[in-house]
């Protein structure tokens, strides 16, 4: 009996200290984030603007947008090499120009490729640009992009499919390419494939404007309306407040590369948002990043369809691709047309 109770006790020892071996062990390798970086297991994550506080219910995302939440970003047609090709080491700084595409657009990617996403050195950068985009359900589309791929090699695309929310995702994988592939990029670009680009014009405002490379730049929309009907919508149960926080129009906006790894750092924690926009500007805000607003970003379109109104911008949203070829064509001074780079 003597024998029997002392094999137990010390039974009942041995599995106290494993049982506190592993949670000492766990808690050493697995510190709790900080208040500043909450992790993916916190529900509820509390960011401030200065005049509003956002409260942001990690549980309330998974219920009303799963498969935003719960994405693996996987390339099926990757570039990684993209940012290393065909630059000269000691050339003008990258500016990338990440234009968001679908699959079904040949058309419009065809017209930007000889005009104002043409691959070159101009304005003191060398210029190149990638489309990225999603699967289509028609694969006749996806096949079609993923051969036009093959010939040019400017597309980047994931595995999910094409759709208004997925355009987050969208933001969330371009941001963990360019953290993982692009760093060599000064400047990011990006906009959708219905713009025009005056790339003088860009080019001038990167290199005029005070500390440019401190700030996200574009046509900023400070303490917008909340939508609750249409395709913008987003229900008072998900977004109760009626105001987001400030966020560059994601018709076209300029990051520069210091804006990178804050962005992709807080999309490691942060919930995916259904609007892209929003959730780019969700991002910045977690990431303390600051914007610059400026007029010529055109992403509600020219006020007038004039020449001088495009010479004037630096994007004008939503024009079509016969129109984008005949501006493009018009401002061009002679020695900036020539051939595709590619």
């Amino acid at each position: 009996m003597r024998k029997s109770h002392r094999f137990w006790v010390l039974t009942v020892v041995l599995i106290c200290v494993i049982i506190y071996a592993s949670f000492v062990t766990r808690n050493h390798l697995e510190p709790p984030p900080s208040p500043h970086q909450p992790g993916r297991r916190d529900k509820v994550i509390i960011l401030n603007n200065g005049s509003t506080t956002i409260r942001l219910d990690s549980s309330i995302y998974e219920d009303f947008f799963p498969q935003l939440q719960r994405y693996q970003c996987r390339e099926l047609v990757s570039q990684e090499d993209l940012c290393q090709q065909d630059l000269s080491p000691k050339g003008p700084p990258l500016l990338l120009l990440a234009i968001k595409s679908h699959p079904a657009s040949h058309s419009r990617r065809a017209v930007l490729r000889r005009t104002w996403a043409r691959p070159r050195e101009t304005g003191g950068f060398q210029l190149r640009h990638v489309f990225l985009m999603a699967t289509d359900p028609h694969v006749k589309h996806s096949n079609l992009a993923w051969q036009e791929s093959k010939a040019i090699g400017d597309i980047l695309m994931w595995d999910f499919v094409e759709s208004h929310h997925n355009l987050s995702l969208k933001e969330r994988c371009f941001l963990q390419w360019m953290q993982r592939n692009c760093q060599q990029a000064a400047f990011v670009f990006k906009g959708d494939d219905d713009l025009f680009v005056n790339i003088e014009a860009l080019t001038e405002y990167l290199h005029q404007t005070p500390n440019v490379s401190e700030f996200i730049h574009g046509n900023i929309q400070y303490r917008s309306a909340v939508v609750r009907k249409g395709k913008y919508a987003v229900s008072s149960a998900f977004y109760p407040l009626w105001v987001y926080p400030n966020f560059a129009s994601g018709g076209g906006f300029i990051m520069p590369q210091s804006t990178i790894p804050e962005l992709y750092n807080a999309s490691l924690w942060m919930p995916v948002f259904p609007l892209d926009d929003v959730y780019l500007g969700l991002l910045a805000l977690a990431a303390g990043l600051q914007y610059h607003h400026d007029g010529h970003f055109r992403v509600w379109g020219p006020p007038k369809d004039e020449l001088e109104v495009y010479r004037d911008s630096v994007v004008v949203h939503g024009i079509s691709m016969e129109r984008i070829e005949q501006v493009w064509n018009g401002i061009q001074k002679p020695d900036q047309t020539g051939s595709p780079g590619h």
